[in-house]
């Protein structure tokens, strides 16, 4: 028995950390099945203090609070129900940052994109902390070498509440006597230009800047420190520009050997010192972004025009590294797309970003250079100019990669890596749309579909704890919440849109659920509330969202495709179902958090809102207005059908609709993570790995046989000729239809949470579709679960693996249900795919693949009829009623039955 992993709040390396108290999580490893917690003890600053327990995740702090600065080596062990106590585990060092806007005695200082200082170092040196942050990206160097491995740092927060600074351990970089320190700044998201339609630029400010404080600690007690202030000096530097959309220029001759380095010696400029607010400094929550991967080209091609075009053969997210050799005043130019066109790259789909870096060579031989202060994202580039070697940088939020899928079809497993890569590449940070042309925003209409696959793949908590911070920041006091976040696209934005501003109640709902983290609900509560209270008076006493203006189920695609909000779905019934459905969670929440009159006036509300729903939109059979897809399956994942009857209805008509499509993908942003679920649960999974497994366009497996190595924005992104979609909103990179991989992980593969933070666990997977093996993993946070089944022979085995101190509730396809507790565990049973019965009286719809015979009989009993089946036929009629209606007689009656048995 052993524990391991101990982290703080969601860190593994709580180093900086901006709380004060901070929360303990810690994982057991044992071989005991069933083995659970009964008491656990924390041992810190010479105290030592037991709590009688089971809990191991999220545990309060048991000591005085942490103080600014202060480093506290904290050891857990842990007893079992048996009595049996663990040894200590390993030294968890915990470090608190600046907790205070008094802690700063640094101001910010501009004036250049360099910027420098020198200092002394005393004998005794035994800790050295600089924590920085600017206005615009930077760079740190000390003593000639970079600071941390951090990438765009501070990274991108509404800037004008919320400032990010990090904390980085310098002790190594620095020597007794003199020494020097600086750092280069760009421009980022903080003075670049952002957002679609050209976008706007100075949207924060427009002067850039740097806020430093390097804190030196001697053996005899004292303290130093060396700040930004009046007495640094600014030059230009070699960075001429740089923007997320633009690239970066970098002219090497302009470079300062040794800047960062004491005893430089060249003309510097005096800085300037900016008066700025520190109280909106505060600790990182997650993981920054870094450099996680290099990839070299897998082919090099000559375009039509004669340019060198580097295939990476991955859709990714970062920049070149290049290494080039020529005369001084040479210049390296490389640009970047996601895919050619007509052998070319096509920037026609960047709109206005121009994705371009420079780099002007000094002349000395070798030389190699990556841009630091832009990203972009492709899968080709072109190279201009005297280089030699060139590799691609993966660069994104490093986040711990905690879930993996396969099956045995290898179509849906580069499905499910695409969805993957999607998210590496849309986690820059803040998580957006799309990583490459004239945006990039944190839509958060894309994040509330995503959140339980991208929760699933990566330990994410941290990344979106941060934007849900900034998400309240944005936040009006009446509730509105913006459509991007953080909002730069001003009071436009700030538009109640059903779907996207339902993240403020969804994306906390998702972190709780899986990471069993109330404090999440607890710090945005009074968010999710504000906004559920801003839609119920829009929607008044009819309870029915149905005036403004909405996106609804964006890109269905029977949407033209230049407007792609007109949907088959109406906008209003969209709308209300959201408002139901956050109303919903909202009474949830508060039942988590023990606020009784919240939940109770929540739970009224959301029952309201279906009762109007279901009177206005809702047949009494269970037919919903539209009759589109998407709307069953709103009706059917949120609860809005009162009846069972009706219930049983929609899921029919949905699976009809689904059938007559020839299973093509009949849905937008909003349905698309819905249909799975919406048909599984109705009993008819079938028809959603149908929908699964389609290859032809629109559908999943489309783009994958189409090459795609990330999700499209668009279904049919490449038309089937091979030609790429002539719209200008055509993205090879966005995650939003990728959140079918949380139905993959859940129901195919069978792992999902039963309580929340999976301190209890489901395991139900639901085999079908001819695959003959599915399996799901998970680094939960009470360790290592999982769901692997397979078929062979007649026989099924389900191999499930439970966490220590958890339980789980398992399903076995075609057999039991049983308890059972940690360990490994294995069930083998006779298997075979269950096929339904079809008779006459067997509706269209449930007669599926076999309506093709049927209509071939028909029509060579009833030719007249041919012209007409396609009306007269109907999913919902049954199949004697269809021989009816095209007057048939005993004859063809008994050669249809024939046709259903064969």
């Amino acid at each position: 028995m052993k524990v391991t992993r101990i982290r703080m709040e969601h860190l593994d390396d709580p180093f900086g950390i901006g709380v004060s108290r901070p929360r303990l999580s810690w994982t057991t490893e044992t071989g005991r099945r069933g083995w659970t917690q009964s008491a656990y003890e924390v041992q810190a600053r010479g105290k030592r203090i037991r709590v009688e327990s089971a809990d191991s995740v999220l545990v309060p702090w048991p000591f005085a609070p942490l103080a600014s600065r202060e480093r506290v080596a904290v050891r857990v062990r842990v007893t079992g129900q048996d009595g049996e106590r663990s040894r200590w585990s390993e030294v968890c060092q915990v470090e608190a940052g600046l907790l205070s806007p008094d802690d700063w005695s640094a101001r910010f200082v501009g004036g250049g994109r360099l910027l420098r200082t020198e200092f002394d170092v005393r004998p005794g040196l035994t800790r050295a902390r600089l924590y920085a942050t600017a206005l615009g990206v930077y760079e740190a160097e000390i003593n000639g070498t970079v600071v941390g491995d951090h990438v765009l740092a501070p990274g991108w927060t509404s800037y004008g509440r919320r400032l990010r600074y990090q904390t980085f351990d310098v002790t190594a970089l620095l020597t007794e006597g003199r020494n020097a320190i600086g750092a280069l700044l760009g421009d980022g998201w903080y003075r670049g230009r952002l957002g679609f339609g050209g976008g706007r630029k100075y949207i924060y400010g427009d002067r850039l800047a740097l806020l430093a404080q390097l804190e030196l600690r001697y053996a005899d007690g004292r303290t130093d420190r060396v700040v930004t202030d009046g007495s640094w000096q600014a030059a230009s530097g070699p960075v001429v520009s740089s923007g997320i959309y633009e690239g970066e220029t970098h002219d090497a001759r302009l470079e300062r050997p040794g800047w960062s380095s004491p005893g430089h010696r060249a003309v510097y400029d005096d800085v300037d010192v900016l008066d700025r607010d520190l109280s909106v400094l505060t600790a990182p929550t997650g993981p920054p972004v870094r450099r996680t991967e290099i990839l070299a080209p897998v082919a090099t091609l000559t375009s039509p025009s004669g340019a060198t075009i580097l295939d990476f053969g991955q859709n990714l997210v970062g920049r070149l590294r290049v290494t080039a050799e020529g005369a001084a005043g040479e210049r390296v130019v490389l640009r970047h797309a996601e895919i050619q066109e007509d052998g070319e790259l096509c920037t026609r789909l960047l709109r206005t970003a121009e994705a371009a870096d420079v780099y002007v060579l000094r002349g000395e031989g070798e030389e190699t250079w990556e841009p630091r202060f832009t990203f972009h994202g492709f899968r080709y580039a072109s190279v201009e100019g005297p280089v030699t070697r060139t590799l691609a940088v993966v660069c994104h939020s490093d986040m711990e990669r905690t879930g993996w899928f396969d099956c045995s079809d290898p179509l849906v497993n580069r499905l499910h890596e695409n969805v993957v890569w999607g998210m590496r590449g849309n986690f820059v940070d803040v998580p957006t749309d799309c990583p490459q042309r004239d945006e990039r925003l944190g839509w958060t209409g894309d994040l509330q579909v995503f959140a339980p696959t991208g929760t699933f793949l990566y330990g994410s908590a941290g990344v979106l704890s941060s934007w849900l911070a900034d998400l309240a920041a944005e936040q009006t006091a009446d509730g509105a919440v913006p459509v991007v976040v953080p909002n730069v696209l001003g009071d436009p934005a700030l538009t109640p849109v059903a779907g996207w501003s339902d993240a403020v109640v969804v994306v906390p709902w998702v972190l709780y659920q899986r990471y069993g983290d109330a404090g999440i609900l607890a710090a945005r509560f009074d968010g999710m509330r504000r906004w559920v209270d801003l839609v119920a008076g829009l929607a008044g006493p009819g309870r029915l969202w149905n005036t403004g203006f909405q996106i609804g189920d964006w890109l269905d695609p029977s949407a033209p495709p230049e407007r792609p909000h007109e949907t088959r779905t109406p906008a209003e019934l969209v709308a209300t179902a959201y408002l139901a459905r956050s109303a919903d969670l909202v009474a949830q929440a508060a039942e988590v958090l023990g606020r009784t009159a919240d939940h109770d006036h929540y739970a009224g509300l959301a029952a309201e809102v279906r009762r109007a729903f279901a009177a206005e939109y809702v047949t009494a059979t269970g037919r919903v207005l539209s009759d589109s897809p998407t709307a069953y399956a709103l009706a059917l994942c949120f609860g809005l059908l009162p009846e069972p009857a009706q219930r049983e209805h929609a899921v029919r008509r949905l699976a009809s609709l689904v059938r007559a499509g020839g299973h093509a993908m009949p849905t937008g942003f909003l349905g698309t993570p819905l249909l799975c679920d919406a048909l599984t649960g109705g009993g008819r999974p079938d028809a959603a790995y149908k929908l699964l497994l389609r290859r032809e366009c629109p559908s999943w497996l489309y783009a994958v046989t189409m090459g795609a190595t990330t999700v499209w924005e668009r279904w049919d992104g490449l038309l089937p000729d091979g030609s790429v979609n002539p719209g200008e909103m055509t993205s090879f990179n966005h995650y939003a239809f990728g959140a079918v991989a949380d139905w993959l992980h859940r129901t195919v593969a069978g792992l999902a949470p039963a309580e929340p933070g999976y301190r209890r666990i489901a395991v139900a997977p639901r085999p079908g579709g001819g695959l003959t093996r599915a399996r799901a993993r998970l680094r939960t946070p009470y360790g290592p679960a999982e769901s692997s089944w397979s078929i062979e022979a007649g026989w099924l085995v389900l191999e499930v693996e439970v966490p220590p101190n958890t339980t789980a509730l398992v399903t076995v396809p075609g057999g039991e249900r049983v308890d059972v507790g940690s360990g490994r565990h294995r069930w083998r049973v006779p298997y075979a795919e269950v096929a339904v019965p079809v008779t006459l009286d067997s509706t269209l719809e449930q007669v599926g693949d076999r309506l093709e015979a049927v209509t071939e009989v028909i029509a060579r009993h009833r030719p007249e009829f041919v012209p007409y089946l396609g009306r007269t036929l109907s999913g919902e009629i049954t199949v004697r009623r269809a021989v009816e209606l095209v007057r048939g007689d005993h004859e063809l009656m008994a050669a249809v039955e024939d046709a259903l048995t064969l």
